[in-house]
Order: structure tokens, then sequence, then C-alpha cells
């Protein structure tokens, strides 16, 4: 990879990053007025943009949720450089947000989606660390 790529990448994450900050922040305001289908989506998407921000210190993308999913799950939980139950989280939003948005009659309890943006800013700070970690690592 040339420097200019590098360095583009490296802003893509950082970007990714700040908008994974950026919308667990949302849903902590959606939280708390008690707008929950809407917490769960930025729960979601906090913890995506994280894990895209990582894929990319791999050079991996994918055009579908579901593909990000599967490739976060190969290549950073199966190896050990995530931890499982954080892969299980992942998938577990992922199911709800699907849920949250797409299915009539979907409510959640006020108690779940708070427990929920607790373990989002737990991922969001283990993937986080590991993104610059290997950022670090592939200057």
């Amino acid at each position: 990879m040339n420097n200019d790529l590098k360095d583009t990448t490296k802003a893509v994450i950082e970007y990714r990053l700040k908008r994974a900050r950026e919308s667990l922040s949302d849903a902590q305001h959606l939280l708390q007025s008690n707008s929950l289908l809407s917490s769960v989506n930025r729960i979601y998407y906090a913890m995506f943009y994280s894990v895209t921000a990582l894929l990319l210190t791999a050079n991996l993308s994918s055009p579908k949720h579901s593909g990000i999913k599967a490739l976060f799950n190969k290549e950073f939980v199966n190896k050990g450089l995530v931890d499982k139950e954080s892969g299980r989280f992942y998938s577990e939003i992922f199911e709800r947000r699907q849920k949250g948005d797409y299915k009539d009659f979907t409510e959640f309890a006020k108690e779940d989606v708070e427990a929920w943006l607790k373990k989002a800013q737990e991922f969001l700070g283990e993937i986080e660390s590991l993104s610059l970690k290997l950022t670090k690592e592939g200057a």
C-alpha cells in the first residue's frame, strides 16, 4: 500500500470511529427521551461504524451489513483478537436493530436498552483500542 493510500485509510478509520462515538452519544440522548427504537438503531450504528473501521485495518470491507458481521466474526472474533462475547453482542444488536427498524409492533424495554447502551460503550472501547493499535502497527 502506498503512503497516500495508507493516509487515506487511516483518515477513514478515524472518521468512522468518530461517527461511532457520535452515534453512541445520539443513542444516549434518544434513550433519555424514551425513543427506544431509535436508540437501538443508533447503538447498532455506533457498533457498525467501529467494526467497519476495524475491518479497514486489515483492508477488509463489504457492501452489506451481513457481510460486515461475517468478516468481523471470521477475521477478528474467531481468531481471538476480539472477545467472543463481544462478537455475540454485535450479532444480537444487529438482529435487534433489524427487528426495530423493519418489524411492525416491535417494542423494547427501557431497562434492556440501557443495558445494551452500557455494553455498546464497552464494545466501542474494545474495538477502538484494537483499531488504533492495528493502525499503528501497520504504519
